[in-house]
Parts: structure tokens; C-alpha cells; sequence
């Protein structure tokens, strides 16, 4: 059977755990790339399943991250704060990270 080359790229540090996780296996990287590859074609499909998240459930994600958010100002009397003395909070941080 000839041998063809297949060129991936990927960020460094995703190929370096991926190259790490693969050794735990006992296999290479192209090992592993195999077997995905005869899987797909064996099943005619991704082995696993590839999903996004619905805007529906990103919203309510954000809104319920949100509302947390808004509970805790509110337990530490920061409800009231005008979007002035935000920008002056995140100044001031600024001010503290370059220092």
C-alpha cells in the first residue's frame, strides 16, 4: 500500500498535549489520526458527536450569568454605581497593573 502525507495545522500547545495524550496511549500522533481516519470512513461519519450551543441556550447562559452577577452587587452594595465611577474602578486597576 503507498503512503501519502497529510499536513495538519494547529495551535502549538493543542498538538503538544495532543502528542502527550497519545504517548499515554502508546501511540503516535499519526497513529492516532489513523484510526480516526479508517473510523470515518468505516462509519461513513464523524465516531462522535459535533455539536454547537443554540443561540437559545447562549442567551440564557449570559442571562443567567448576568442576573448572578447583578445579585452579588447588590449584596455588596454595589447596585448603584454610576458607569463614571466604573471607568474610574477599571482606571484605577490599570493604573495598578502597570505599576
Amino acid at each position: 500500500m503507498s503512503q501519502a502525507t497529510f499536513s495538519v495545522r494547529m495551535d502549538a500547545a493543542l498538538k503538544k498535549q495532543f502528542d502527550v495524550l497519545c504517548a499515554d496511549f502508546g501511540m503516535s500522533a499519526t497513529t492516532a489520526f489513523n484510526i480516526f481516519a479508517k473510523a470515518v470512513v468505516r462509519e461513513r461519519r464523524i465516531p462522535f458527536d459535533i455539536v454547537a450551543s443554540s443561540p437559545e441556550g447562549s442567551f440564557a447562559e449570559g442571562r443567567t450569568a448576568f442576573m448572578a452577577l447583578r445579585d452579588e452587587a447588590r449584596e455588596n452594595g454595589l447596585q448603584d454605581i454610576s458607569l463614571d465611577e466604573i471607568n474610574a474602578e477599571i482606571a484605577k486597576a490599570r493604573r495598578k497593573a502597570r505599576s
